[in-house]
């Protein structure tokens, strides 16, 4: 992804390895509140990723067809490192941990890595990569990720 251009009204690709179109971002920028909406390749969405105002945290939610599958939520005390935990509608919850600003985290499921997100795999500035673990959901990562790069550059 690339983090210059997650700019609230700003639209982007983001590619896989092999450069080929895997997702595209469509910010809309007449909105009150950040919404992103993320697409595959022909143009049909996937998840509506919007900001969730009047909440203590900061949150942000993932939504497909008109239902909630994930809230993204930062954490309100962060002793050591910064932290955001991601409530799944369908049960269970994520964590991701690390360094936010620096693109530099991991995300986990009970203490398994499910992605890492990391800007030291590519030379261009303000680019950066995200691994996910095989059998995980790349799409749901990808969202969470972009709620994650929204809520931390405020």
């Amino acid at each position: 992804m690339r983090e210059k251009l997650l700019a609230i009204g700003d639209d982007f690709w983001i590619d896989t390895e092999d450069d080929r179109h895997a997702f595209k971002v469509n910010g809309k920028a007449v909105r009150i509140r950040s919404t992103f909406i993320l697409e595959d390749p022909s143009g049909d969405e996937l998840f509506k990723i919007q900001e969730r105002k009047l909440r203590i945290r900061d949150t942000m939610a993932i939504e497909h067809d008109g239902e909630t599958v994930a809230t993204v939520k930062k954490a309100m005390i962060t002793p050591l490192r910064d932290r955001f935990t991601i409530e799944l509608a369908e049960g269970g919850e994520l964590t991701a941990k690390g360094n936010f600003v620096d693109h530099e985290y991991e995300i986990e499921r009970d203490g398994h890595k499910v992605a890492e997100i990391s800007k030291r795999w590519f030379r261009v500035r303000e680019t950066y990569g995200i691994e996910v673990v095989p059998g995980e959901d790349d799409a749901l990562v990808i969202a969470t990720a972009i709620c994650i790069d929204a809520m931390a550059g405020d």
